[in-house]
């Protein structure tokens, strides 16, 4: 049960993401935008799920790229939060500042390791 919400969670992640990137694929339907609207104020919950689970499955026997990737997209998630918590606030601030270069392909990467997450 715990992995179809992991999986789930990284797919909502990877289209909170990867918006831009879906939004030109989807062209004038705007099925992404409504999905997003839609998951914007989950955005903090998903980024939980993401980080969580990611570092928990990523110390058991699962795949690593696939827990690294849903790690990385959790700090995405998380940068507004990450900033307030005061020991590491300004630690988890800079690298989650260093992976918005990247925050389409992370975004895609998810939606790619949830929907195979699923199969």
């Amino acid at each position: 049960m715990t992995e179809f919400i992991f999986n789930i969670g990284n797919i909502a992640g990877g289209i909170l993401l990867g918006l831009a990137t879906l939004d030109r694929w989807d062209g004038d339907r705007n099925f992404f935008n409504k999905i997003a609207g839609f998951l914007a104020p989950f955005q903090t919950i998903i980024g939980g799920i993401l980080l969580g689970f990611g570092i928990l499955y990523l110390m058991g026997n699962g795949n690593k790229l696939y827990n690294v990737v849903s790690v990385l997209g959790g700090f995405l998630l998380l940068a507004h939060v990450l900033g307030k918590v005061p020991a590491l606030g300004s630690a988890l601030q800079k690298l989650s500042q260093k992976l918005i270069p990247f925050k389409a392909t992370i975004g895609i990467a998810l939606i790619v390791v949830g929907v195979l997450g699923l199969l």
